[in-house]
């Protein structure tokens, strides 16, 4: 029996004790990273963290890389992904198939990515938001699910097209 994610906003502590979220990032997104797997945690969320596990410098793409890979698997449900602007990991994930990435700096464009153009991996911008907003920002983004309906239609244009030859 599948436990639906969200009931009047709130996330469903059965279900979220279902859900599987792999979540990387690099070292300018390190501490967020740490934070919001604790976050997440102590929701009953089973977490799978991709790296980095240090401040020391690195590369985004190997962990967004990582995640993204989970989300188009299926061994993650959704995805984090987390640098100092988020626009690397955010341009990373999005090379996989069937991953819908979306950069979030505020609550209303989180639930707007999920709502309307039905993205599983968030990217969050280390260097921009503080912890608490980035922690709001998880959980609408959590909370939030595709509408379809004409949405539905603009997203199945998202994956490329076969080129045409004359």
């Amino acid at each position: 029996m599948l436990l639906p994610l969200v009931h009047r906003w709130k996330l469903n502590p059965l279900a979220a004790k279902h859900m599987r979220i792999s979540i990387g990032g690099d070292h300018a997104g390190y501490g967020l990273k740490e934070v919001v797997i604790g976050h997440l945690k102590s929701q009953g969320i089973d977490v799978h963290d991709q790296g980095t596990h240090s401040s020391d410098s690195t590369d985004y793409p190997d962990y967004a890389h990582a995640v993204a890979s989970d989300v188009e698997s299926g061994s993650a449900d959704l995805g984090i992904v987390i640098c100092g602007s988020a626009n690397g990991v955010n341009i990373t994930a999005n090379k996989h198939h069937n991953v819908r990435s979306a950069i979030a700096w505020n609550e209303d464009v989180a639930k707007l990515a999920r709502e309307h153009n039905d993205a599983n991996v968030l990217a969050l911008p280390a260097r921009f938001v503080d912890e608490a907003l980035a922690l709001r920002i998880v959980d609408v983004f959590l909370r939030a699910h595709f509408e379809g309906g004409r949405h539905q239609r603009r997203v199945d244009k998202i994956e490329p097209q076969p080129v045409r030859r004359s």
